[in-house]
Parts: C-alpha cells; sequence; structure tokens
C-alpha cells in the first residue's frame, strides 16, 4: 500500500488490524470506527490513527462489553 493513502477499503483495514472483514464492519456498525460510504466503506487514515490511539489498551472481544485490557 502506498504510504500517501488517504482512505482504506475495509479488507485493507482488516488487513491492517489483522482481523477480518466481519470484525471491521463491526466496528463500524458499533461506532468505534467512523466510516464514508463512497460506492463502498473507506475509512480515513487520520481515522484509522484516531482509533488505534483511542483504543490502544482495549479488549474489543465482546463488541457489546468493550474493556480496558487489564495486565
Amino acid at each position: 500500500m502506498e504510504n500517501n493513502k488517504v482512505l482504506f477499503t475495509v479488507a485493507e483495514v482488516g488487513k491492517m488490524f489483522g482481523i477480518g472483514k466481519p470484525k471491521v464492519y463491526e466496528l463500524i456498525r458499533s461506532g468505534y470506527l467512523p466510516a464514508l460510504n463512497l460506492g463502498g466503506l473507506k475509512i480515513k487514515k487520520s481515522t484509522i490513527d484516531e482509533f488505534l490511539t483511542a483504543y490502544e489498551n482495549c479488549d474489543f472481544s465482546d463488541m457489546k462489553n468493550v474493556v480496558e485490557l487489564v495486565a
């Protein structure tokens, strides 16, 4: 992927995060990962960076009960 890319598809975000497309769609539906519909869902690079910073220490295994990771 190009470094100057601004928008990413659901598949690309899934690949970046190491998760499947269904989990990315779940993050979008749950409001954790805002997206744009431009003939298909796209996620801005700045949104991805903000998501990773805001939820760095969180457990998303249960999307209805996102909690902080405990070491």
